[in-house]
């Protein structure tokens, strides 16, 4: 996959993303607001420069029901508070499998 193209997955998976996440967060504040169950989460993320860390962040945090607050490039880590951690394997495993192929070519380390 080119540079381009990577982006390009990258833009599409995110809009999908944002949808559904949105649709799916407002499900659950109208009809399980007193179940939901927020907290903190560490996501380990695929070796990434400053620059695609900092992304991934900032797709995380655009995100319905997701936020990055902490960021550690030199491990790799990021701290995400989660409005729901009923599905936290979930959640961290779309992340992954939505985001972190494109950025890894984007901005991957070797």
């Amino acid at each position: 996959m080119t540079k381009p193209q990577a982006a390009l997955v990258l833009a599409c998976r995110f809009l999908v993303a944002v949808s559904l996440s949105g649709v799916q967060t407002s499900w659950l504040i109208l009809f399980r607001a007193a179940r939901l169950r927020p907290g903190f989460v560490d996501y380990r993320c695929a070796p990434l420069s400053e620059t695609g860390m900092v992304v991934l962040a900032c797709l995380v945090t655009l995100t319905p029901g997701t936020t990055a607050v902490e960021l550690d490039t030199a491990s790799g880590r990021l701290r995400l508070h989660l409005l729901d951690t009923g599905d936290v394997a979930g959640t961290l495993d779309g992340i992954r499998r939505r985001f972190e192929a494109p950025l890894r070519r984007l901005w991957g380390r070797r």
